[in-house]
């Protein structure tokens, strides 16, 4: 499924630090595939502000921290089982350590999939220092960058310090190593965007790391994601709304 041929170390940035732009990592028809089919179950929502970030977003576990097996696979698309098991097999942890230059082969990993729905965002942050790289995957057939839910690659904590802004296309990733000024984030999503902001992570976890999306404690409700509709949901909401007058 993923096309480890594009991790090559020559794709790494140094500046402003340590980072990659992975575009083509899918075939067409994978690419469609996963697209159409990017999840909308067991999702949980995700909004405050820890004291260097604000946020808001919807989640769902795709591989559990320190997991052999996708999370909930029974309601996984055939194209979604066959990505995580490629995130868990050993070439791909391989082949991201020979791009970073890091070894990751021992270190657990966790994937989570998020829905960026309108409003959504992710403000200027470093990565906790428990993450030791992260790679951030995308799933929009098309995108607008007037829509917002891009990626930002930024020189300090300031959404006007913009060093590189990355659509959420499919087939698209990027790969950020952790550091003291490792800046990035997710610009708002705008209101009047038709569909959610979607992507998927990957992050490597220093050992001995609790998993930061999901608290041991954590009893939030899942539910489907229905941040948006379909045309045919949307000409039957408005029918309905007519006979209601």
């Amino acid at each position: 499924m993923i096309d480890l041929t594009r991790l090559t170390p020559q794709a790494l940035a140094s500046e402003p630090f340590r980072w990659a732009f992975v575009d083509r990592l899918f075939l067409p028809n994978d690419c469609a595939a996963l697209g159409k089919t990017f999840p909308r179950d067991h999702f949980k929502t995700v909004e405050g502000y820890d004291g260097e970030k604000g946020y808001q977003y919807e989640t769902r576990s795709l591989i559990a921290m320190g997991a052999d097996a996708p999370t909930r696979a029974q309601f996984l698309s055939p194209a979604w089982q066959r990505l995580a098991e490629d995130l868990l097999s050993p070439a791909y942890r391989e082949s991201m350590s020979r791009l970073t230059g890091d070894e990751l082969v021992d270190l657990s990993i966790e994937a989570n999939v998020f829905h960026y729905g309108r409003s959504a965002w992710l403000g200027p942050h470093v990565d906790l220092a428990d993450k030791v790289i992260t790679h951030v995957f995308y799933f929009n057939e098309v995108w607008n960058e007037s829509d917002g839910g891009c990626l930002t690659i930024l020189r300090a904590g300031d959404m006007a310090q913009i060093v590189k802004v990355i659509p959420p296309l499919v087939g698209n990733s990027v790969i950020v190593v952790r550091s003291e000024n490792s800046w990035h984030a997710v610009s708002r999503v705008r209101e009047q965007c038709r569909s959610s902001r979607r992507s998927m992570t990957v992050t490597f976890y220093r050992s001995g790391a609790p998993s930061t999306m999901w608290q041991a404690d954590d009893v939030t409700p899942l539910h489907d994601y229905t941040g948006e509709h379909s045309a045919l949901g949307r000409l039957v909401r408005r029918s309905w709304r007519r006979i209601r007058r």
